[in-house]
């Protein structure tokens, strides 16, 4: 790890699985700050901004999505929620409310770790800022609205072009199916995930090597998709 160490705000009002995973972070070359409510966090957060915030949603204080709306309204820090609870819901909940990753408890460490570097890797290129993102041979020109594979232009509909876009410009992260239909369809279209299913598959039928098995547009069952760039 190059530079200063990278923060990491570690919020988990247990403070077994505090210690616990504050030494593994540390041992990764991690500055770790801890908390233990939802206050603390904030208070923490705003004190000094971290590179990253892992954060539990069952807090004695109040919720974790309180938190992250919370956080939210200032900063676009990266924000990996971890929760005990794998309801589908809950993962939407979280995600709407501004997380970039979910991971369920009981969870390997090293997973943590990589998604730890995953996000704080995705924040500093900042793809959604970029006017161009890259995948696979593809690159979508969100400036000229554009999207070429291998270098020959790749004919999309305004339909498929508006759903790539929005997760072009969220790479890496989970957009929902509400999300997406709100940006591709127009508020109205939330519960039509059925056009989410024919769309995608024609998108990956265009863009991925392989439409069977894709690569980048990755379902993430239940919740959304995400453009997974590497």
């Amino acid at each position: 790890m190059n530079g200063p160490p990278q923060r990491v705000l570690v919020v988990d009002d247990e403070p077994h699985i505090l210690r616990g995973l504050s030494a593994s972070l540390n041992a990764a070359g991690y500055h770790v700050t801890g908390a233990a409510t939802a206050q603390e966090a904030l208070r923490a957060a705003a004190l000094r901004t971290p590179d990253v915030v892992v954060l539990d949603l069952r807090l004695p204080d109040g919720s974790g999505l309180d938190v992250c709306r919370r956080l939210r309204e200032w900063t676009q820090v990266p924000v990996i929620v971890v929760s005990a609870h794998d309801a589908e819901e809950d993962k939407i909940a979280a995600l709407d409310a501004g997380a970039d990753d979910y991971v369920t408890k009981p969870y390997a460490t090293g997973e943590l770790l990589a998604r730890v570097r995953a996000v704080t890797r995705r924040a500093a290129t900042a793809p959604g800022s970029q006017p161009q993102v890259s995948f696979g041979g593809v690159v979508v020109d969100l400036a000229l609205r554009s999207v070429t594979r291998d270098g020959a232009p790749v004919r999309l509909t305004p339909r498929e072009y508006d759903l790539l876009a929005e997760l072009a410009r969220h790479a890496g992260r989970v957009i929902t199916h509400p999300a997406l239909l709100r940006a591709a369809w127009g508020p109205g279209y939330e519960r039509e995930t059925h056009y989410l299913r024919v769309y995608m598959a024609r998108l990956r039928g265009k863009l991925e090597a392989d439409a069977s098995d894709p690569r980048h547009l990755v379902t993430e069952a239940g919740v959304g998709y995400r453009l997974q760039l590497d």
